[in-house]
């Protein structure tokens, strides 16, 4: 414990752009964060990786990752968080794989089970309400692979906020209408796959549903603009988004 809390310290003033862009930036940031496990009703456990901010309670985040898997990148977002004042957790939806090529990310991807990985968002959802750090107040946030299954952990389970970097958004009102909070949206006009007409689409379902009507946002970047280690990093885009992420988070879970 006093070697994380060393670590957070040295860290505390970095910037978080500058952590992700390193890899041993981001390694110790992730090193600052407690492995998690828990077991789904078919006795398989699963994990993730847990920040907690100094004192407390505070209200909670769940993280959940890119077509990557929960790497170093992820863990450093879930440090940021903590730094902020929030219970963090980065959900590992993928049994501890992590890819390093585009091959590898969509191979898991694919074979992501979708019941298993709800189950495995609604046990994370009720473990971190039930913990001892946190208030009543959780929220969810997610990149890409990860947008998409923030927005299904909110509809298979209540939470307070919901935020889709990237993500896909194709749902049916019926699905929709079990969302209990407001949605966040960060997309790329250069998006072959995440494009207007999906997001409309969503829009356009979310009021079907008799839902608020999501805070979109659209950037003159390309999908995964977020991401200081890929090619398609757009820091202007990268740190307004995440600014409006934030004001989102501190509006509805306090």
């Amino acid at each position: 414990m006093y070697a994380r809390r060393e670590i957070l310290k040295s860290l505390g003033a970095v910037p978080l752009a500058t952590i992700l862009a390193s890899p041993e930036l981001a390694k110790a940031a992730a090193s600052t964060l407690e492995n998690q496990t828990l077991k789904l009703d078919n006795g398989k456990s699963v994990s993730a990786a847990l920040a907690l901010p100094d004192g407390g309670p505070a209200p909670a985040v769940m993280l959940i990752h890119e077509w990557w898997g929960l790497n170093d990148q992820i863990k450093s977002v879930a440090a940021e968080f903590a730094k902020s004042g929030y219970v963090a957790l980065a959900v590992d939806l993928y049994s501890g794989n992590v890819a390093t090529d585009p091959e590898g990310a969509r191979k898991y991807m694919q074979a992501t089970d979708a019941k298993e990985a709800t189950e495995t968002l609604q046990k994370w959802n009720g473990w971190l309400r039930g913990h001892q750090a946190t208030t009543n107040h959780l929220g969810t946030v997610g990149w890409c692979f990860g947008g998409g299954w923030s927005l299904n952990a909110s509809i298979a389970s209540p939470v307070d906020a919901t935020v889709v970097y990237y993500g896909n958004v194709t749902r049916s009102p019926e699905e929709l209408v079990k969302l209990q909070g407001p949605v966040q949206g960060h997309f790329a006009t250069q998006d072959k796959w995440i494009n207007q007409e999906m997001v409309d689409g969503f829009v356009a379902n979310m009021k079907k549903a008799g839902q608020k009507d999501p805070e979109v946002y659209w950037y003159e970047a390309d999908h995964a603009f977020a991401n200081p280690s890929g090619g398609r990093y757009d820091q202007e885009d990268a740190q307004l988004s995440w600014q409006r992420t934030q004001a989102f988070l501190k509006t509805h879970l306090g």
